[in-house]
């Protein structure tokens, strides 16, 4: 059987229908049914705007490209090739994939909405380097990832106290804690396996704890002082799960098919017990940019209403703690939202929805002209997740939003304007920290 479409049924569609009536028809007259359908070949021609400027390729077809006009093929598939809406998603991946490479290169969407006054930083030196040099922070023996001595880990941690004290809880928010470890159905719930994979660690569990399975591990082990990778990759399995990339997904999966009480909107959540991991490759750089770093991650569910006044409290609890008490030199901007960047999309969202950033200006950096490092963000995403995890209001339709106070980012901003030396700290911080505890002397 061949079957053309040009209108508003696809011919794969037309196939299940045909086999659907040819069923029917077949059971009332023969008592013989229809077991399945064998895709032989199957063109698909769809017309590219804009043209892609590269190669394309998709699984499950040859694809070539003439003058912005794609022909996609697909040859020796089954009934459930058709039934599970591939061919559909293949379409739209083809059409995506074009529309991607014009946006490559392109800044993201930037508009500052306000900016503090300028002020004199106490020093032009890089935090990381001179804590380095002073024995407060050291590498780990994994990519990216840092251990803090006593001293810097009381600046983190008095930046925490802060953040907790002087933002999330004067707001309401209750405090969660969740797995470190997130389901991979539960990223592709929330597009993140979309759209950055590669950003990703991933884990596996070992294939059984019999010791008998592992002897050989351990012999190996034993005898070489080696860690012999081929035989740990025989022990585990495949990988189902990941290493926490950012706190809200493991929250939304909680909440998973929950109908919400109008007395309980809006929901008004934190965590702080998981470090999120996230693979920097080349791009790492002292403690601001690396693998594993520390969130303070605020959520909140709730109508369009709530969420516009939610983000409005917030922008004042920062201005207050960045202006009064760290005393900053700090901007705020609209930027492209964080989930339209996974989807490599930048553009302007709307004004209920979208991402402000939170940026502070980095002197060891060079001049306010281009070096400011983005230390937080404020999100609404309206229904996007409420949706995908069908998360229900009483009465209400739902958008969430989310706040991510990056507590490393929160560290550098800080000391590159202010300076290790607590005698030269905004008096409000000093109440917080008023002083250091000493370093363990090696000899």
């Amino acid at each position: 059987m061949r079957i053309v479409s040009t209108g508003n049924v696809r011919s794969h569609e037309g196939a299940l229908r045909i086999k659907k009536a040819l069923a029917r028809e077949l059971g009332q007259r023969f008592h013989i049914g229809v077991r399945d359908i064998l895709l032989r070949r199957y063109a698909v021609t769809m017309e590219l705007d804009p043209s892609p400027l590269h190669d394309i390729s998709i699984p499950f077809a040859v694809l070539e490209v003439d003058d912005g006009t794609a022909t996609m093929v697909i040859e020796d598939r089954d009934e459930a090739f058709l039934r599970n809406n591939y061919v559909d998603r293949m379409v739209n991946r083809v059409q995506e994939k074009a529309s991607m490479q014009h946006y490559e290169g392109k800044k993201e969407y930037w508009e500052q909405l306000w900016r503090s006054p300028e002020k004199k930083p106490v020093w032009d030196c890089d935090p990381s380097e001179e804590m380095q040099e002073h024995g407060w922070l050291t590498l780990g023996k994994t990519k990216g990832k840092w251990f803090y001595y006593p001293p810097a880990a009381a600046v983190m941690r008095a930046l925490e106290r802060l953040a907790i004290d002087e933002v999330v809880r004067p707001l309401g928010f209750s405090e969660v804690v969740e797995p470190m470890h997130v389901s991979l159905d539960t990223w592709l719930t929330t597009g993140h396996l979309e759209g950055m994979p590669q950003e990703m660690y991933y884990t596996c569990e070992p294939a059984t704890r019999d010791t008998d399975a592992w002897e050989r591990f351990v012999d190996l082990v034993k005898i070489t002082h080696e860690i012999p990778d081929e035989e740990l990759q025989r022990n585990l399995k495949n990988v189902r799960a990941g290493v926490c990339y950012a706190q809200c997904p493991n929250i939304y999966a909680a909440m998973a098919g929950k109908t919400v009480a109008d007395s309980s909107l809006p929901v008004l959540l934190y965590d702080r017990s998981v470090p999120s991991n996230r693979y920097e490759s080349g791009g790492r750089h002292g403690i601001e940019r690396v693998d594993e770093f520390h969130r303070i991650e605020i959520l909140y569910i709730g109508t369009r209403e709530q969420l516009l006044e939610i983000r409005e409290k917030l922008m004042e609890r920062y201005r207050h703690v960045f202006n009064e008490i760290l005393d900053l030199e700090w901007r705020m901007a609209r930027v492209t939202p964080f989930y339209l960047q996974q989807a490599g999309i930048h553009g302007e969202a709307s004004q209920d929805q979208g991402t402000i950033d939170f940026e502070v200006w980095l002197p060891y950096r060079g001049d306010r002209g281009e070096e400011w490092l983005e230390i937080q963000n404020i999100s609404i995403v309206g229904d996007k997740y409420t949706e995908a995890f069908n998360i229900k209001g009483q009465t209400a339709e739902l958008w969430s939003g989310c706040s991510g106070i990056g507590l490393e980012r929160w560290m550098v901003a800080f000391l590159a304007q202010k300076g290790l030396h607590p005698d030269k700290w905004p008096e409000g911080f000093r109440q917080y920290l008023p002083e250091l505890p000493d370093m363990p002397e090696f000899l």
